[in-house]
């Protein structure tokens, strides 16, 4: 065996502001190609309690005293750092047995997320230390009882409990909206591959952008971290279902109601539809992602494919097909750039793998590769945590157990033959709930029968066919944009999903009171909240303007004239517009009617200010609603109030949200809805400048 002498380095915890070792001899971390030692791991003797606390007291007060874009700005900086040091990830990476292909999914996928939630955060969020959830509720006819649902950052820990297949980006996904939420992280990475997730913490720490213990890292055991959880915390786990339901029933957990989610074991399935026959582009599509699933991380993912469900008719081919490139595939050392597939990430997970295969024998044959005969190009064999790809097909999957029960998590997929749609979707569904199943087939209707069989099951379908071949990130591949979780057996998380993920680290308060009070709690204006008149709010800056001032603008009538006109102009001869008898037999008229958006246009012409001033842009209008219909001869007003102000970090300018509502001669609702503007944060009317 080709182990190294040399003594491995313990690998540290930051705690507490500081890194420090573990009172004990700890265990040894090998190389997954090779066998050497590389690291050590060790918590032994650390207050635990203490470190919590520290991150609730230090950390959450530090992070919750910023607003998103200020938290989302920091996470732009560390992704801009951790990016410029990428290649020291990599060289490491390589001892947990990932090629360069499998590093960029870890690595620059996980810095990726990071710049994901930088940019949804400055895009999406406002500038606040907190967020309105939906729009107010009058609870009162009167106006004088509102209500508001807001989103505020928890005041504890999320505690992130991390498999060993991705040491960095299965810490960067979670840490992401964690930190955006202005919630502090507590990092417990699986031992195999803890000294890779400590190398890149470490050099986030360096960076000195992070307040102080917004990141923590236990690279070993927890302790006794769980006994101190509050319903304040939140504890997140990635990893087997056995390990993760001992977890979630942990006494404290319970009794505090502690917000536990679950990423566990997944049977994830891929479909190849009836249509997609040898020689289709469907079929050439499915053949390889299977086997870029089964080889990717050597097929440690939680979302690989385990389960290639085919028809009976094409199986034998897809068999042939699988394996033909299966054993094409090169196998060893990763730092060797002929090496298509590494080892497992050790030779306990090897081992633990080829348990499972002889689980999956007894129901299905093995067609392509064998556990136990390993051929290298390189690296040590006989040391390392090499293992064949091995490729497996059930006959009779509908009277089968295993194979839907039990995860091999390897280079390990097998084959299922299907007659009709309804029984491919019934052997995904045998999974018990999936992260993500695959339909490959150019057939809208088959697509639409097994679609909306498999949804209820799984957290994530991807319909793939020649159309998308080129930009389809594929069936394993998590976004940040998108829900990563699944039900049932996937652990019923929902890890993931752009500005969603960021909710879960915050708590949802419904605010009921009188408009005036809720309205200074939520930074937004209510209607029955105070109001003020005076300089045209048009003429005040950002940093001018308060939520509730108010124009009433002067009247206008609309003409027959007007109407016609406007048709001319735009082209919208819609004959409730220029139809008088067509016009009254429309249930919704009494006879002809102005255009929706000449209201609008008219509406802008009344509360616009004209001359050059603070206000530099209209971006938009949101919840428009023509609620009341204007006949010619109908007189129209419109009330502008300042609904909320965002001032950008950063930029010179603040996005102001107006509440706008369009009233007739006998004050009814015509039309309603919000004016977005980009309004400077300061102007000098004389010099015509903007500045911050």
């Amino acid at each position: 065996m080709n182990i190294a002498a040399s003594e491995p380095r313990l690998v540290e915890n930051y705690l507490n502001g500081e890194w420090v070792k573990g009172s004990g001899s700890g265990s040894t971390l090998h190389d997954a190609s090779t066998g050497a030692p590389v690291a050590r791991i060790d918590t032994s003797g650390i207050d635990f309690a203490a470190a919590l606390a520290h991150a609730r007291e230090t950390g959450g007060t530090a992070l919750r005293d910023l607003t998103f874009h200020q938290r989302a700005l920091i996470l732009k900086a560390l992704a801009t750092e951790l990016m410029n040091r990428k290649e020291e990830f990599y060289a490491l990476s390589s001892a947990t047995g990932a090629t360069r292909t499998d590093g960029w999914i870890d690595i620059e996928g996980g810095i990726g997320t990071l710049f994901t939630y930088a940019s949804l955060g400055r895009r999406q969020l406002p500038n606040t230390r907190w967020l309105c959830d939906g729009q107010p509720e009058a609870l009162s006819k009167d106006d004088t009882f509102s209500a508001q649902h807001i989103l505020s950052p928890l005041e504890g820990a999320a505690i992130h409990i991390n498999a060993f297949n991705f040491p960095c980006w299965g810490m960067l996904e979670k840490f992401a909206p964690t930190f955006l939420a202005g919630m502090p992280s507590i990092i417990k990475p699986a031992s195999q591959t803890a000294y890779l997730t400590e190398l890149m913490v470490r050099r986030m720490i360096e960076t000195g952008l992070l307040p102080e213990s917004s990141l923590q890292l236990v690279a070993g055991s927890l302790g006794d971290m769980l006994d101190h959880v509050t319903c304040q915390d939140v504890v997140t786990f990635t990893g087997s279902a056995s390990t993760g339901k001992m977890l979630k029933t942990h006494k404290a957990i319970i009794d505090n109601s502690v917000r536990f989610t679950m990423e566990a074991d997944s049977l994830n399935a891929a479909i190849l539809g009836a249509d997609a026959w040898p020689d289709t582009p469907e079929f050439d599509l499915f053949v390889r992602e299977v086997v870029r699933e089964m080889t990717v991380k050597a097929g440690q993912k939680c979302t690989a494919i385990r389960r290639v469900i085919v028809p009976l008719q094409h199986a034998d081919a897809v068999v042939s097909a699988l394996s033909d490139r299966l054993g094409q595939v090169a196998l060893g050392d990763p730092r060797d750039e002929n090496v298509r597939m590494g080892p497992l990430a050790s030779t306990s997970q090897r081992d633990e793998v080829r348990v499972r295969i002889a689980q999956l024998a007894k129901e299905a044959e093995i067609v392509c590769g064998h556990p136990d005969e390993t051929a290298t190009v390189s690296g040590d064999a006989e040391a390392g945590a090499f293992l064949n790809p091995v490729l497996m097909l059930c006959r009779e999957p509908g009277t089968a157990n295993a194979v839907h029960d039990v995860e091999a998590f390897g280079p390990v997929a097998t084959v299922m033959p299907y007659e009709m749609a309804e029984e491919a979707v019934a052997l995904a569904r045998r999974g018990r709930g999936s992260l993500v199943s695959s339909l490959f087939t150019n057939d809208v209707d088959v697509a639409a029968e097994i679609g909306h069989g498999l949804a209820p099951w799984h957290g994530r379908v991807l319909i793939a066919n020649r159309t998308s071949a080129k930009s389809s990130t594929g069936h394993g591949s998590p976004l940040p944009t998108l829900l990563h979780g699944g039900p049932g057996r996937a652990g019923g998380g929902e890890e993931l999903g752009g500005v969603r993920s960021v909710g879960h680290y915050m708590q949802r308060t419904a605010l009921q009171g009188p408009p005036e009070m809720i309205s200074r709690i939520a930074g937004r204006w209510l209607k029955g909240a105070s109001v003020r008149h005076g300089v045209h709010p048009f003429r005040k800056t950002a940093n001018e303007l308060e939520i509730g001032d108010q124009l009433v603008t002067e009247a206008r009538t609309v003409t027959l004239d007007d109407i016609e006109q406007f048709a001319r102009f735009t082209g919208d001869t819609f004959y409730a517009h220029m139809d008088e008898e067509a016009a009254r037999a429309n249930p919704f008229f009494d006879g002809r009617v102005a255009h929706g958006y000449l209201i609008v246009s008219f509406a802008a012409g009344l509360f616009v200010q004209p001359d050059p001033g603070p206000v530099l842009a209209n971006f938009g209008v949101d919840s428009l609603r023509f609620v009341k219909p204007v006949n010619p001869g109908d007189t129209l007003q419109v009330t502008l109030t300042c609904k909320e102000i965002n001032p950008r970090e950063g930029d010179v300018y603040a996005e102001v949200r107006w509440d706008c509502v369009v009233l007739n001669q006998n004050g009814e609702i015509a039309a309603q809805y919000d004016v977005l503007t980009l309004v400077a944060k300061n102007w000098s009317a004389e010099q015509g400048a903007y500045g911050d």
